[in-house]
């Protein structure tokens, strides 16, 4: 198993790389919220060789518009993982799965996955549509044994410290690169920037 975290705005822009293959950033929630920390979020993992993978918080309304609105921040690169967090009580089943099918549609070549905790999975889900994985919040069940038993992604094992941990179910950073859908030459870190 591959190990990773999430970030967003409530986490340091200079999070701990070691141990990690890859990393989640926060981008947006709804069509007017963006992460002020995003871009050097991604720039620390970039730089580091990891795996990058971004999510959006989704709200009521319009999901091709938030859909629109996650997508029009991001530079796009081969092997970019994106994902829709489902976690707001007035966003349904048929909600999901439109913001699913908007940003696969819109974002051709690249993996889409649905994260969500149990409860929504088991209690909320009517269609068990993950998109391209099912990224699981189940702190209740050590790293890589989350209690479902649809196929799973990635699984966000730990809340501790403040800091979201994760697993992804890859054997090598190399075999999650090429499920995301990632050249060759995207394995090679990036020059590191002068700081």
């Amino acid at each position: 198993m591959l190990h990773g975290i999430d970030v967003s705005s409530h986490n340091s822009e200079n999070y701990a790389l070691q141990g990690l293959d890859f990393v989640f950033v926060k981008v947006t929630e709804g069509t007017s919220y963006t992460n002020p920390k995003w871009v050097v979020q991604r720039d620390r993992a970039r730089r580091a060789g990891l795996v990058v993978g971004y999510y959006h918080y989704v709200s009521p309304g319009s999901m091709s518009a938030q859909g629109n609105y996650f997508l029009g921040k991001i530079a796009l690169r081969a092997g970019d993982v994106l994902a829709l967090d489902w976690e707001h009580p007035d966003v349904w089943c048929a909600d999901k799965d439109r913001w699913l099918a908007h940003v696969r549609a819109k974002a051709q070549g690249h993996r889409v996955v649905l994260y969500c905790n149990r409860d929504y999975w088991f209690n909320r889900d009517t269609t068990n549509n993950a998109g391209d994985g099912l990224w699981i919040a189940d702190p209740a069940h050590a790293a890589g044994h989350p209690a479902v038993q649809h196929p799973w992604t990635f699984h966000q094992y730990s809340w501790a410290g403040g800091l979201d941990r994760n697993v992804a179910r890859f054997d090598t950073r190399a075999a999650l690169r090429s499920w995301a859908g990632a050249s060759r030459e995207a394995e090679a870190p990036e020059p590191a920037e002068p700081e």
